[in-house]
């Protein structure tokens, strides 16, 4: 390894190791990474690959810092509130280790971006937190054969994979189409917002991820390739799924780059555009209509508390039995994230046969109560 006697000292610890030496080192100093998504899981990850020595880190995120993210995004602190996620990590880790390359792209990623971005890397770890961006993250993978490092987490649960490797056959791992062919239907599975999620999980899943991309890097140890881990974090139990690749999966990831370019991932995920939903704006204007009626579906245990107006709470589960017109002038149905409240307007618009006075509150009441702070 060419190095000065300070860099030497830096990464000593890990170079004593007899399985990875100067030469693991060097193969970090070389290595590009891409992190799509600096929330939780991206947060763990880039400090330890900062720390570890990967030469060239890209960092992609267009979200800014919220105070709801501080309890699991360690990167940031209360006075970064507001500001950029990738521009912060980014200047947070070349703290860290001045002596790597980062880069922050502070903009989403897209069908638009995906491949003139993902090429220019080794190695790309998806830190996102929904179907239509892991989705269209692998099929990107697939199309330029780069590996990619999957993790997920929910409530006490976690998951980390390894797909798209090429392997010693020359055939590929599978991929996450061979994990989930097919996007659920919209609503079918909930997002953290909703179902939340212990701080701790994400640094767990996150520092797998890490390891996972220096094992593929160095060549060290079995990375979980055609693998899926899944970790519980309230009993530490640990199972892993053997995956298979199949043809009649990769089958479904777009032929080409053109064929990708067109490609829709929301609408394949259940994703549109919808007449109920109405922004933290115009919610406030609605609900300070005399007849109004607004509806909180949550569960009862669910927070946060809302104080700031009057409401009454109805479950989604029980909201097509429970709710009694009222023939008020307008019906406003809000959540955690706006996921369920747009099924429930449906439900009643359905039930009421009326569409015009029905509302789903989008983003929910946590993106109310971030409206209402700043």
């Amino acid at each position: 390894m060419n190095s000065s006697t300070r860099s030497y000292e830096r990464y000593s610890r890990q170079i004593a190791l007899k399985e990875f030496g100067e030469t693991g080192q060097q193969k970090l100093l070389e290595a590009k990474v891409l992190m799509i998504g600096a929330g939780g899981l991206g947060c763990a990850a880039l400090q330890y690959l900062a720390a570890a020595g990967i030469g060239h880190l890209g960092i992609i995120d267009d979200d800014t810092i919220s105070l709801h993210n501080l309890h699991r995004q360690v990167l940031y602190a209360v006075k970064d509130i507001g500001l950029p996620k990738a521009a912060i990590a980014a200047a947070a880790l070349q703290h860290l280790n001045p002596a790597i390359s980062i880069r922050a792209y502070n903009e989403r990623m897209t069908v638009s971006n995906a491949l003139e971005i993902i090429k220019n890397y080794d190695i790309i770890i998806d830190g996102t937190d929904n179907f239509a961006a892991r989705y269209m993250i692998n099929d990107a993978c697939v199309l330029l054969n780069k590996p990619l490092v999957y993790g997920a987490v929910s409530r006490f649960e976690g998951q980390v994979s390894v797909f798209n490797v090429v392997l010693n056959n020359n055939n590929t791992s599978a991929n996450y189409r061979d994990l989930f062919p097919q996007p659920p239907a919209a609503g079918e599975v909930a997002n953290c917002a909703e179902t939340g999620v212990l701080g701790i999980l994400p640094g767990i899943i996150g520092i797998m991820q890490a390891n996972e991309t220096i094992k593929l890097i160095t060549g060290m140890g079995s990375p979980l390739i055609n693998s899926l881990l899944t970790y519980n974090a309230l009993n530490n139990q640990v199972y892993e799924l053997q995956l298979a690749a199949r043809n009649n999966t990769r089958d479904l990831v777009p032929p080409n780059a053109a064929a990708f370019h067109k490609t829709d991932y929301n609408w394949l995920c259940g994703i549109t555009e919808n007449s109920f939903e109405v922004g933290v704006k115009k919610f406030n204007e609605l609900r300070a209509n005399d007849n109004v009626v607004i509806i909180d579906v949550r569960e009862p245990s669910e927070t946060p508390v809302v104080k700031e107006f009057e409401h009454i709470r109805i479950p989604l589960g029980n909201i097509e039995e429970k709710f009694t017109d009222t023939e008020s002038d307008t019906i406003i149905v809000f959540c955690q994230s706006g996921k369920r409240s747009l099924q429930a307007a449906k439900l009643l618009a359905a039930k009421l046969g009326d569409t015009k006075r029905i509302f789903s509150l989008a983003g929910g009441i946590l993106q109310w109560k971030k409206e209402q702070q700043s």
